[in-house]
């Protein structure tokens, strides 16, 4: 699982805390980065703002990513990863504590690979995210980028 990189799109640091933590106790000691809303995330994906450089044919394995973010929401960042030939195929799990219908079948509308509801106790939120790792980076064949 090494050298398989995991971008944490997450604005509440209460929940970003957790699931480093989570991430680190199950032995998922893969490179996280975090980008604390959407538009971070949309900079770091296309090399943009302070990440301006960035070696893009390095992509995450799996994009973690929360629907309610300030500046670009999660579902306008999920909109855009799809739209955009060079990222299209970058694994997103939406990792939200939304329950809502319209989130669950929006996500699913714009291509997000999973949805997983985060869970309000502590000792299920730690499984889901074991699982999440052991699907996600040692399972899943991750499809591979086009070549920019």
């Amino acid at each position: 699982m090494e050298n398989k990189t995991i971008l944490l799109v997450e604005d509440n640091p209460d929940d970003e805390a957790l699931t480093l933590r989570a991430l680190k106790r199950n032995n998922i000691l893969n490179e996280v980065i975090v980008a604390r809303d959407g538009a971070e995330a949309l900079d770091y994906l296309f090399a943009g703002g302070a990440y301006s450089g960035r070696d893009t044919s390095k992509q995450p394995e799996v994009i973690l990513l929360d629907l309610k973010l300030p500046k670009v929401d999660g579902l306008e960042v999920l909109q855009q990863i799809r739209q955009d030939e060079r990222v299209r195929r970058l694994a997103v799990v939406i990792l939200t504590s939304s329950n809502e219908e319209r989130d669950i079948i929006a996500g699913y509308d714009l291509g997000a690979n999973s949805y997983i509801r985060k869970p309000v106790d502590f000792n299920q939120f730690m499984e889901a995210v074991r699982q999440l790792g052991l699907y996600w980076l040692a399972l899943n064949v991750a499809a591979p980028n086009p070549r920019a």
